[in-house]
């Protein structure tokens, strides 16, 4: 291997550097018995990014026009509350949050149902701490989305 492959293998990842070694690791999603594509199919970083940029603005003007108007660390503390709370409510009742169906995105159980509020809850606690939401597993799953067995698909 040469210095251009090595250094092409580093900026591709490790899921490119093993299949061009000649592993097979099929799809994002196919584990999970999900589509390649289209409606059911693991939902892109680049939508759910997204989705959670449009959430976090919508609950930075509700918590600066409820709560903290002056205090940035109060502002900042309020509006991981509402998103805590805006997380709950709506993948807990209709399996979307506004930036998730506005990016036409949806939250579902491995197998296919919805989530209870339990899992509900722990997914929401994780996605507000942070780091687990920014690992992810070969289906690009979050940690989050793992530990409640949930992933996040098109629709």
């Amino acid at each position: 291997m040469d210095n251009r492959q090595a250094i092409g293998s580093w900026l591709s990842g490790p899921r490119a550097a093993a299949e061009d070694m000649g592993v097979e690791l099929g799809y994002r999603g196919e584990q999970l018995g999900l589509p390649k594509e289209g409606p059911g199919s693991i939902a892109p970083l680049g939508r759910r990014f997204g989705a959670i940029a449009i959430d976090w603005a919508l609950c930075l003007l509700i918590a600066y026009g409820l709560f903290a108007r002056g205090d940035q660390q109060a502002m900042g503390n309020w509006t991981l509350g509402v998103f805590f709370v805006l997380s709950v409510l709506t993948v807990g009742t209709v399996g979307c949050t506004p930036g998730k169906r506005l990016l036409g995105l949806r939250v579902v159980s491995v197998d296919g149902g919805r989530l209870g509020i339990g899992r509900v809850l722990v997914r929401s606690v994780l996605l507000c701490l942070a780091v687990p939401a920014l690992i992810w597993d070969r289906d690009s799953r979050g940690l989050h989305d793992r530990f409640a067995r949930a992933v996040q698909v098109r629709i």
